[in-house]
């Protein structure tokens, strides 16, 4: 008599399910696993970024028509960098450190528009 194996049944083996990043399986409608893939996380967050660079190069050549500062420049240009060395942390798997840095970064460069630039 042949015992059937673990890795003879039709359903895959839990401990080969990588788990979403927040360590913990997210169950959506229906029972049916809804986080994002590593790859649709990170093509997710480079998409974010790119559009936040491309809303802060906006509000970079509003505010230099209107007022030209080089504070202007410094604050939206360190916006700017930061969107891209969150692309560039997206690319390389570092998605929630480049989330939480986009966050905090942008607010802080919004704060810094708000409180500092006449």
């Amino acid at each position: 008599m042949d015992i059937p194996d673990a890795t003879d049944s039709d359903q895959p083996d839990r401990r080969d399910q990588a788990l979403p990043e927040g360590g913990c399986e997210a169950e959506g409608e229906g029972g049916r696993r809804s986080e994002l893939t590593p790859r649709q996380a990170r093509v997710l967050r480079v998409a974010l970024a790119s559009v936040m660079m491309a809303a802060m190069a906006v509000l970079l050549v509003l505010r230099l028509a209107s007022r030209g500062s080089v504070l202007v420049v410094g604050v939206y240009g360190a916006a700017l960098i930061l969107c891209g060395v969150v692309i560039e942390l997206a690319r390389n798997g570092r998605t929630r450190l480049g989330s939480w840095l986009l966050g905090i970064g942008l607010t802080a460069a919004l704060a810094a528009d708000w409180l500092l630039l006449p």
